[in-house]
């Protein structure tokens, strides 16, 4: 019998090794297989219903960052415990800048409390940039334009700015019909507007003048009239309500129906307006309740959770789903999440033109 030489056996062996390294191999990737979360097209095709039992499993918690009008808050929120009994919601109200700070601050502190955060392209373009919300790819997006949607976000409600009046203060006959009436100089000392709406400016110049010379030239005109800022549009309407001034300059149309059904002497100005994403959802990263977050999101951009948004008074997103009341401009400028890139472009000229500091 020949036998084998060194060599030889060491090369035998050296197969076997490979061998098995291979079956090692094979058996940790069908481990690491077994354990991943499912694909996105898995994920796609679960139904809401699907998805709230693993959310009740998650541990039924939801932790909202996003800035709810009252009313809102009172209406939107109970529909979906509702719908969803078993989540328990904990909202966080605050204006957009802040939920913000507090986010970053958690992330700072390794220690993630929200699941949802929920604001305007301006606040999702720090927020994306800072790398702090997840990827959200959910059925119920395909619904909206491109306009109303990114990778990790979807709108759910819009907002228009837009000027109204008291009507106690302001004589029939002398109603404002657009925003270049307010260049005349009746109207000195009778304006109020928000210290950050730069996007009256901005719209103005990209969709009504298509130059920012003349958007410029028209509020530079308006500002020698003296316009009198208030932070917060809460605020706002209801000095324009109490008879505080005559007028306001930067209001969200959807405060006006509900103030005017409670005999508040207050109009409108719809001939024209600027429109923006309101509001939106999106995932942080790193949340505690990711399952219940994607819920969360799922229903708020859904036909249902959109009607909800409606009966509270918002402006739907939803291109199918109408808002309870007339709050859509007749014409609107409007502005692209695309565009948030230059919003500090004009915020410096809207500063500039009133002197805000």
């Amino acid at each position: 019998m020949n036998q084998l030489k060194p060599t030889s056996v060491f090369f035998i062996g050296y197969l076997a090794l490979i061998g098995l390294f291979s079956v090692l191999r094979t058996s940790e990737a069908s481990a690491a297989s077994a354990s991943s979360p499912p694909r996105e097209s898995e994920s796609q095709s679960e139904s809401i219903n699907e998805l709230y039992e693993k959310a009740k499993k998650e541990g039924g918690q939801l932790t909202l960052y996003i800035a709810l009008s009252a009313r809102s808050e009172e209406i939107i929120l109970p529909l979906f415990k509702k719908r969803f009994p078993a989540i328990a919601v904990n909202h966080i109200d605050a204006t957009s800048d802040k939920l913000v700070a507090r986010v970053l601050a958690e992330q700072r502190g390794g220690r993630i409390i929200g699941d949802v955060f929920g604001g305007t392209p301006g606040y999702l373009a720090q927020m994306t940039e800072q790398k702090l919300l997840a990827p959200l790819a959910i059925p119920e997006a395909a619904a909206y334009p491109a306009m109303l949607k990114g990778a990790e976000w979807v709108a759910t409600d819009m907002q228009y700015f837009i000027a109204g009046w008291n009507t106690s203060l302001v004589k029939k006959g002398d109603e404002p019909k657009q925003f270049e009436d307010f260049a005349d100089p009746k109207w000195k000392g009778k304006l109020i507007a928000e210290p950050r709406d730069f996007q009256l400016l901005m719209g103005l110049a990209k969709r009504k003048y298509n130059s920012d010379e003349k958007a410029v030239e028209l509020l530079k005109k308006i500002a020698a009239n003296g316009v009198e800022f208030h932070k917060g549009h809460s605020q706002l309407i209801e000095l324009l309500v109490a008879g505080q001034a005559p007028v306001c300059l930067t209001c969200y149309s959807h405060h006006f129906p509900p103030r005017m059904k409670k005999g508040a002497p207050i109009l409108p100005l719809l001939s024209e307006g600027v429109g923006e994403v309101g509001g939106s959802v999106a995932i942080l990263k790193g949340a505690p309740h990711p399952i219940a977050a994607r819920l969360w999101a799922r229903w708020a951009v859904s036909d249902e959770g959109q009607r909800a948004y409606a009966q509270a008074g918002e402006t739907p997103a939803h291109p199918n789903v109408e808002p309870a009341e007339k709050v859509r401009p007749e014409t609107t400028h409007m502005l692209t999440a695309e565009e948030v890139k230059e919003f500090p472009k004009y915020e410096k000229l809207w500063k500039g033109i009133f002197q805000i500091r």
